[in-house]
């Protein structure tokens, strides 16, 4: 804070530290605060609230664990984010690897170039490209009918599409924070490594991925919190011949918002997932031994 008055100077300074605190204050704080209020009181008609039964209580969170159909989706959908997150750091790495180490001059700005441009496009838009590709009639069978691998279309609906569709969908926010870890690697340390004799597994097992701890934490960190907050990637993947129909655990929160109306189970269910949300970021940050400070980086 010191550092930012003497850069900026007073008024600046203060300037800048109110907007925060009011973004901060008013889009974050207050919100959240009100969401919790909501989910500990009674789904009542507008003339009971605020009466005798508008009373606190955790009745709200003990639907959501004793409805078995709820509770199950709400598990799978934390494990399939989990799944997202490591399928795409096991993509990203690799991409990311050779772009900070190996890539250079116009090689470098065209494979950013590559993975940057698509994401000019709506996120639904990018999803529904990629039910087009894994319909019955999409670019996927076509090809494969095509060679010959297959007389009839394929059904390839259900979780693979959805991972594949996810994965995609946040590849950006994990490979850019791999590669500003791994970009200020220097690379003298990789090649006193294969000087030493080590393989490319060693090397990247004990030089690469311990410097790149703070990269991969943030990396997994953003990627599974975009996963399990999603709604639009699995409700149109989902819809493919061959899906299971299986919900995310937000669109249940949507339809308890929208469709049913109960916005107090919702804001309950909601307030669960961000719980979740934040015990995995604590979970990374403990995997990783990185801190606040190594994140923010």
């Amino acid at each position: 804070m010191v550092e930012l008055f003497r850069r900026l100077g007073a008024t600046a300074g203060a300037l800048v530290l109110g907007t925060v605190i009011l973004w901060v204050l008013f889009l974050v704080v207050l919100p959240q605060l009100f969401m919790v209020d909501m989910s500990l009181r009674p789904h009542l008609p507008v003339p009971e609230q605020g009466g005798p039964a508008d009373v606190r209580s955790l009745a709200n969170y003990a639907t959501l664990f004793a409805n078995d159909a709820h509770r199950g989706i709400f598990l799978r959908t934390i494990f399939s984010a989990a799944l997202v997150t490591v399928l795409a750091l096991i993509v990203c790495y690799p991409v990311a690897y050779y772009l900070a180490q190996v890539a250079r001059g116009p090689t470098a700005a065209l494979l950013v170039l590559g993975l940057v441009v698509p994401f000019w496009v709506n996120e639904i838009l990018r999803t529904f490209s990629w039910f087009l590709i894994l319909s019955r009639n999409g670019l996927l069978n076509q090809v494969l009918m095509g060679l010959g691998l297959t007389e009839a279309p394929l059904n390839m609906g259900g979780v693979g599409a959805v991972m594949v569709g996810m994965v995609y969908a946040y590849i950006l926010f994990m490979v850019f924070p791999l590669y500003n870890a791994i970009e200020s690697l220097d690379r003298n340390q990789i090649e006193a490594a294969r000087d030493l004799g080590a393989s490319w597994p060693r090397i990247h097992a004990r030089v690469v991925v311990p410097h790149a701890k703070p990269g991969i934490a943030v990396g997994c960190i953003m990627t599974f919190m975009l996963a399990a907050g999603t709604v639009a990637v699995p409700q149109l993947l989902e819809a493919l011949p061959g899906g299971t129909n299986a919900r995310w655990f937000t669109q249940v929160i949507y339809s308890l918002f929208f469709d049913g109306g109960d916005w107090n189970s919702g804001a309950a269910y909601a307030f669960t997932l961000l719980v979740s949300c934040v015990i995995f970021i604590f979970v990374m940050m403990r995997v990783f031994r990185v801190g606040i400070a190594d994140v923010a980086k």
